[in-house]
């Protein structure tokens, strides 16, 4: 953290309400004012579908005086995975009955030149910093993914730092994740040692029996967030009847096993093999036929261009099962699915016949 201010004049904090990105805002903040360069830049792009504890707790920190709120209450659209029918929310739509009003602090102009949830941060480096050096700082660990560990430790970002990406060279912007290298007790050490205030929506999902893993603080509707809504009316009640109003799907969600919407498991015993099951689903459950084709182009593509995958096989089909399951219109999962670290030594052992040895430079010399 201290190197990063060292290097960017203007550095962004991004809270999500979760546990990660309160570690990295409260090291920030320690930072900023040993250095005396408060107020702290800190973002929120509010999705709107937000548990409620969320809210309160972000909104806690954009009060803060030693902040600069940049509390993004804009129009903006993300993707519904809870229905086949209505595949998108419009954050903040005008018009629409929102899931709770826009704070007096909040920016509520979309003038970032897009509507996309992936696009905003960059384009917000963008647009206050369009001649000048930034950072935005995120918490993302390696420990909560595979695909993330392989990302965030070879390739070069900014100068030695690997755990970053690139938003904009031209202009010098880059997101870093400070605690890339953390693992799950790091942080509830760091929090409980400093006292530092955290979204309580933690201690329900605690007592509920959430495994630690599932723990996530999102909104409640993406395909990496949907096994929120199977406890959400017992948490939150008054949230879980405001989105049921709000986004249709919803209710269905509730109705589905926990295995539906994770990665399925049993083969019905009425189809052969996984791969039947899947296109099975796909004709019938998926209604919209510029979506299904697009489904099916996605699906024939993946099966050529792993032909030769013998032992995760199975593996690919049943992430394409979940896919049509979830809604997952954008291919999350099985983006994720193909950036498996085993699966990239695969692709390299069947394009050039050894394993990977891929090294960083600045790493090793």
């Amino acid at each position: 953290m201290s190197y990063l201010f060292d290097e960017f004049e203007n550095v962004v904090v991004g809270i999500s309400g979760g546990k990660d990105s309160t570690i990295v805002f409260n090291l920030a903040l320690a930072e900023a004012k040993k250095r005396n360069r408060l107020p702290l830049n800190v973002l929120w792009l509010d999705q709107e579908a937000e548990f409620e504890h969320t809210a309160d707790y972000v909104k806690e920190i954009m009060y803060m005086p030693e902040v600069n709120p940049m509390w993004l209450q804009i129009h903006f659209k993300i993707f519904n995975a809870t229905s086949h029918t209505e595949d998108w929310l419009h954050c903040w739509e005008p018009g629409k009955e929102w899931m709770r009003d826009k704070d007096p602090i909040s920016i509520k102009e979309n003038v970032f030149g897009t509507d996309r949830f992936t696009d905003m941060f960059n384009k917000v480096l963008e647009h206050y910093f369009p001649n000048q050096k930034a950072c935005y700082l995120a918490g993302v660990r390696c420990e909560e993914s595979p695909t993330r560990y392989v990302a965030l430790t070879t390739a070069q970002t900014y100068k030695h730092i690997t755990w970053g990406k690139i938003l904009n060279r031209k202009m010098q912007h880059y997101t870093f994740y400070p605690i890339y290298d953390w693992i799950y007790v790091d942080v509830w050490k760091a929090i409980h040692d400093n006292a530092w205030p955290y979204n309580e929506i933690y201690n329900y999902q605690y007592r509920h029996g959430i495994k630690i893993q599932n723990m996530r603080v999102s909104n409640l509707h993406h395909e990496t967030a949907l096994k929120s809504l199977l406890y959400l009316q017992e948490v939150e009640p008054a949230t879980w009847e405001k989105l049921s109003r709000r986004l249709t799907g919803i209710n269905t969600i509730k109705h589905l096993k926990s295995e539906a919407i994770s990665a399925v498991n049993d083969l019905p015993e009425a189809f052969e093999n996984w791969r039947e099951y899947a296109y099975y689903l796909l004709e019938n459950l998926v209604t919209d036929e510029t979506k299904r084709k697009e489904y099916g182009k996605k699906f024939k593509s993946l099966e050529k261009k792993y032909a030769n995958l013998v032992h995760h096989k199975d593996s690919l089909y049943k992430m394409m099962v979940t896919t049509v399951v979830v809604n997952d219109y954008h291919f999350t999962k099985l983006n994720n699915w193909e950036r498996n670290p085993e699966l990239n030594a695969w692709r390299h052992w069947n394009n050039k016949g050894v394993l990977p040895q891929k090294k960083n430079k600045y790493i090793h010399g």
